[in-house]
């Protein structure tokens, strides 16, 4: 069934009016998707190899090679002699581009599941409040300068301000056994704009320091990743991933309408529970290490769908892999763009996605023929 799926039926279900209701031949889709794989999955490994090299310890992307092969035990005359060299690849800058591969797998993934659920291609995790609740937790641990957990403490409150306000959106909208979508966004909306009025009075009562804090959090950094972080988040982003593509084939029948999926054996609520579980987990164990960072959940799974069709067993693995090049190419740019300086990763995916999204929302008005 979900190798069948037109994207006229997809759009139609969403209410939208499909521009082509001719089938595109599933060789040709497998073809799409097959080039798409491969060239983000070279893409990364060129953009992490030149993150690697670049940087004020400049390095070539031979010299990196050496290192890299050197740290498996693979005896090279490529790597540089200087000691140093392994200390920045190894302990400082792979483990910040690896958080950044997870952390745009994960945003990336979260935002496919959000746009299966809800049928509409601008729903994001942040309409369920997952990133203003997580937001709230981390300011919140700064502010009262909170040690309950050490170095964890911060990533800990952020998860569990995540987890709080997810569950609230959903428990406060469900009603008779079941969730409407419309009051499922308008309890997000309300959610964030209590959550977003407590991040305010934090940083109010906070001092100049937990002010600095809570404002960089806010816009997103992967600055100071450890080893140890990526223990705690890779696991997690596995679930999740894992779980999604577990998900795919009911999510391609959820998107030919809820009473359609219902006749085909698709318990239609469980499955909104668990996705909306999944989106939390997902978008906690990004924000938890890396702050809050936007319109990744939205740009790249519209592109994607754009590319290789609607289908999203294939379509979460190219997301994942475009989040993932998404922020290793912006956490780059954050890294080099100004010398001596460490700009916030949210900051330049802002940039991209701001423009993204007012184009969408034009195109998407231009197909409905008006907001009417």
């Amino acid at each position: 069934m979900t190798g069948t799926i037109t994207a006229a039926e997809v759009e139609a279900a969403e209410g939208g009016t499909a521009e082509v209701v001719t089938e595109v031949p599933a060789s040709h889709r497998r073809r799409r998707f097959a080039l798409m794989t491969a060239g983000l999955s070279v893409a990364i490994v060129l953009v992490v190899v030149v993150s690697l090299g670049l940087g004020q310890y400049w390095l070539t992307p031979t010299q990196v090679l050496g290192v890299l092969l050197q740290a498996i035990g693979i005896d090279t005359s490529w790597a540089p002699e200087a000691p140093t060299a392994a200390g920045v690849i190894l302990d400082i800058r792979l483990p910040r581009i690896v958080l950044g591969l997870l952390v745009g797998a994960a945003l990336a993934v979260a935002g496919v599941l959000m746009q299966a659920i809800f049928g509409n291609p601008l729903a994001d995790a942040a309409v369920v409040g997952v990133s203003s609740g997580a937001a709230f937790g981390a300011a919140a641990s700064l502010t009262f300068g909170l040690a309950v957990f050490g170095m964890w403490t911060t990533p800990a409150f952020a998860f569990a301000g995540g987890l709080i306000a997810v569950f609230s959106v959903y428990l406060i909208s469900r009603s008779g056994g079941r969730t409407e979508v419309v009051t499922l966004l308008l309890t997000g909306i309300a959610i964030n704009a209590v959550a977003g009025a407590g991040l305010a009075f934090l940083t109010f009562v906070g001092t100049t320091s937990t002010r600095e804090q809570i404002v960089f959090w806010q816009l997103g950094s992967l600055n100071g990743a450890l080893w140890r972080n990526i223990a705690i988040v890779a696991p997690l982003v596995a679930v999740g991933v894992a779980a999604a593509v577990f998900v795919a084939h009911r999510l391609d029948l959820f998107a030919l309408g809820e009473r359609t999926a219902r006749h085909l054996g698709v318990r239609v609520e469980l499955l909104r529970v668990v996705v909306i579980i999944m989106v939390a987990l997902l978008v906690c164990a990004a924000v938890a290490f890396a702050g809050i960072i936007g319109f990744v959940g939205l740009v790249v799974p519209h592109l994607m769908r754009m590319a290789i069709g609607p289908a999203h067993l294939p379509l979460m693995v190219a997301s994942a892999l475009g989040g993932a090049l998404l922020i290793a190419v912006a956490d780059l740019i954050a890294r080099t763009a100004v010398p001596l300086a460490d700009l916030p990763i949210g900051m330049i995916t802002s940039l991209v996605g701001g423009p993204f999204f007012l184009w969408l929302l034009l195109r998407t008005r231009r197909k409905a023929g008006g907001w009417g």
